[in-house]
């Protein structure tokens, strides 16, 4: 009888845990930015997957070790120590077996939202020679994808951001990209490593010099955001910011084709950088002199 009742409070405890684990994942959904990509979603997901794991994780550790201080009290003056538990093969698999189960899938989960960065919208992936035997890949997206995509050059440097607009001869220092429409961003960098940063996209992508890199993502939520450089690329590299626009495609078309671009404007960065120390500090302490040296006085 008793051992029926340790089973019965074992399942209603593991119960209780996984209800109020998956709890807890749904609101890791609010921990985030706002999720302003196709691809966000994908990793919003597995956060909340790994949020909901470490919180079942947690209860039960604290659960058994709440279990063990009411159960298995010793008596009052009784120092013997309790009997080790040893050669138990089938726990010893469980204990290894699960947790090599977990990191397999969560890193095929991440593999899969990386790879989902260069097809996203495209259907397939391709090679310059795919078995499809066609030479253009730009061929096979015009077939698979209503939508072409959008490519555009993000070249950084210290300390900014610019975007170059191929199709339309247009280079300005603010990124605006179409709704609901696949774009291929095609990140330089023109002195030391930098790094494509936007939270609300959910993905960092190191710029390294001298090797242009690519990717392909969907924006979908409209808004302003913000693009950050993630890497320590110099003095200034925390200032170094530029503004995301995320259009619909009639408003994004609309801005292309208009003469109203911020185009190659100074950023916080590039002021400070242009400022010397001295400079700086008469403009904010105007009225300070500088003081006479002891060796000058005497």
């Amino acid at each position: 009888m008793t051992q029926l009742l340790e089973k019965i409070a074992l399942f209603i405890s593991v119960a209780v845990a996984i209800i109020i684990s998956f709890g807890v994942g749904q609101q890791a959904y609010h921990w985030m930015p706002t999720a302003a990509t196709a691809e966000a979603k994908h990793v919003d997901n597995l956060f909340s997957f790994l949020v909901s794991l470490g919180t079942f994780v947690f209860l039960g550790v604290v659960g058994m070790i709440v279990f063990s201080i009411i159960t298995c009290r010793a008596a009052e003056n009784d120092y013997t120590e309790g009997h080790p538990s040893r050669g138990n093969a089938k726990l010893e698999f469980i204990w290894t077996a699960t947790p090599t189960l977990l990191v397999l899938w969560i890193g095929w989960q991440s593999l899969n939202i990386y790879q989902e960065l260069d097809i996203e919208g495209l259907n397939t992936i391709i090679d310059l020679k795919g078995s499809n035997g066609l030479e253009n890949p730009t061929t096979l997206v015009a077939q698979t994808n209503p939508n072409p995509v959008e490519e555009i050059e993000v070249i950084a440097k210290q300390w900014e951001w610019t975007f170059h607009y191929p199709q339309s001869n247009l280079t300005t220092s603010e990124l605006h990209l179409p709704q609901n429409q696949p774009v291929r961003l095609i990140l330089e960098s023109e002195d030391v490593i930098h790094g494509f940063y936007v939270p609300e996209f959910r993905f960092k992508q190191d710029i390294i010099p001298n090797h242009p890199l690519d990717f392909t993502f969907t924006p979908q939520k409209q808004g302003k955001y913000k693009l950050h450089d993630s890497q320590f690329s110099g003095t200034y590299f925390a200032l170094m910011e530029a503004d995301v626009y995320i259009d619909p495609p009639d408003v994004y078309h609309q801005w292309l084709q208009s003469d109203q671009h911020n185009i190659l404007t100074s950023n916080l960065a590039a002021n400070e950088h242009a400022h010397q120390p001295k400079q700086l500090i008469k403009s904010h302490w105007p009225t300070v002199e500088p003081a006479t040296s002891f060796v000058a006085q005497q």
